[in-house]
């Protein structure tokens, strides 16, 4: 479950100001790092992307880095993010959050935004205004090897989109 937190925690806490939580591992040190190669990527070394459109969102991202990329299980992750938020984000926002293990869906809930970003020291309400986050995060050692997805659509109390985002095909694999 400590594996189903990191991942939840990674796009909850990129969605609410651009950056950090906990992120997913890849076993091996031969593997390249996670990177989606589309126009919807969130910029920087990362395995994040948009899920439409970001231009109308509340917050813009600027660039999410991890370090090291691929993460690595049992290692320290560094995670830095930059944003701009459009608009402050109050009490009441909250997550709808789906985790998947290849086509079976682990989690699937809405979970209150504000609860969330506290993992990432952080507290609401989130003013309007540049932001920047550096966050390390301990990853666990074991985690079972298989194809993982994440997707975080967030919206404000009013309804109004914060942010999407998805990291998809996400492989973790038994060490080489």
């Amino acid at each position: 479950m400590k594996l189903l937190s990191s991942a939840a925690t990674l796009l909850v806490c990129f969605a609410p100001l651009t950056v950090s939580g906990r992120s997913i591992a890849l076993f091996g040190s031969s593997q390249a790092p996670i990177q989606v190669d589309t126009s919807k990527s969130v910029p920087g070394d990362n395995p994040l992307e948009f899920c439409n459109d970001p231009s109308g969102d509340l917050i813009e991202i600027e660039s999410v880095d991890l370090a090291p990329n691929p993460p690595l299980p049992g290692k320290t992750l560094t995670i830095k993010a930059k944003g701009n938020i459009h608009k402050k984000i109050e009490q009441g926002a909250y997550v709808l959050l789906q985790v998947k293990y290849g086509l079976i869906t682990l989690i699937k809930q809405q979970a209150d935004l504000c609860e969330q970003i506290v993992n990432v020291d952080l507290k609401c309400p989130l003013e309007e205004g540049e932001m920047s986050l550096v966050k390390q995060v301990e990853l666990p050692s074991h985690i079972p090897p298989g194809k993982y997805s994440v997707h975080a659509d967030v919206f404000t109390k009013d309804e109004e989109r914060i942010t999407c985002l998805d990291a998809t095909n996400i492989e973790f694999k038994l060490g080489n």
